[in-house]
């Protein structure tokens, strides 16, 4: 058979897609990995079709999916969907293909599932429950390859086997990026001295960053309570990028939205603010822009346009 696998959106790899990819070839079939809903002008007809969507504002890019292939089998939290590879596949399948991904150098995986905390926006503990470990580093390392591992993981320290996964990241001189971020409104001395103790880095393992968020204002006090013992352990403030979650709270002002960011810049954090619904709310896509691209350095937001 012939094989699309079609990523909507986001810039990682696919799990998804990799394990259907390391599945469908280990049956003899040709597989095809797209990044666009509709078929280019050369692509050849499929005898299946695949596609995944991490996020809720892909609905659209789905919807001209489904008008290319009526058939396409579509999963993933953004396309609001129960399907998963294994669903497909009809058992547990811990195997990736990565050369799908010819570019990507790195080794990427869960050492842990799940969450301790339920947020009303978020899907993951209602999709993976509580918090447990799933793999270990060496488990996700590809072996050959540099010693990276960008960690899926959403709630680290929830795993009560961390530490034995911090020793094996710093036993092995692995580089670690936790991209989906640690929450530091339940760090304690002990976790943020353990996250100071790796060679954390940003997702492209280029520059150390540690990634984490500030979803709402009533958790101020606990966020910078976290964010002083990450600074006592050894975690500069520089090396904190933070995701902000806006948009979400109804009633939500710009003032609340601006107080928040200003906390975050005066702290010497980087934020990095998160558009919920981001379709329904230009006014809030254009703040992300601002911010995501330090126009703040140099004009104030009443300014710009």
């Amino acid at each position: 058979m012939r094989i699309r696998l079609t990523q909507l959106d986001g810039k990682l790899p696919n799990l998804a897609l990799m394990k259907l990819a390391h599945w469908h070839v280990s049956q003899g079939d040709e597989v095809f990995l797209a990044r666009t809903p509709t078929p280019t002008l050369f692509e050849p007809t499929y005898d299946r079709v695949y596609a995944s969507a991490i996020f809720f504002w892909t609905q659209p890019v789905i919807e001209r999916l489904k008008l290319a292939y009526p058939d396409a089998i579509v999963g993933g939290t953004g396309a609001d969907s129960t399907i998963e590879a294994e669903s497909v596949i009809g058992r547990e399948y811990e195997h990736y293909d990565y050369s799908i991904y010819p570019e990507y150098q790195y080794s990427i995986g869960f050492t842990q599932s799940g969450c301790r905390l339920k947020c009303g926006f978020c899907v993951v503990p209602k999709k993976e429950g509580k918090p447990r470990s799933v793999n270990t580093v060496h488990d996700i390392w590809r072996e050959g390859t540099p010693r990276a591992v960008l960690l899926l993981d959403n709630d680290f320290f929830g795993q009560e086997a961390w530490p034995a996964r911090i020793q094996e990241l710093k036993k092995g001189g692995f580089q670690v990026s936790l991209s989906q971020g640690v929450n530091v409104r339940m760090i304690n001395d002990e976790t943020a001295a353990a996250m100071a103790s790796v060679d954390y880095r940003d997702d492209n393992f280029q520059q150390k960053r540690l990634y984490t968020a500030w979803d709402n204002l009533g958790d101020e006090q606990r966020f910078f309570d976290g964010l002083e013992r990450l600074n006592a352990a050894g975690i500069p403030s520089r090396h904190v990028m933070v995701y902000m979650l806006v948009g979400h709270k109804p009633g939500e002002t710009m003032e609340e939205i601006l107080y928040r960011f200003n906390r975050l810049v005066e702290s010497g954090c980087r934020p990095y603010p998160m558009v919920y619904e981001r379709w329904r709310q230009p006014e809030l896509r254009k703040f992300a822009r601002w911010a995501i691209r330090r126009f703040y350095e140099f004009i104030p937001w009443e300014d710009f346009s």
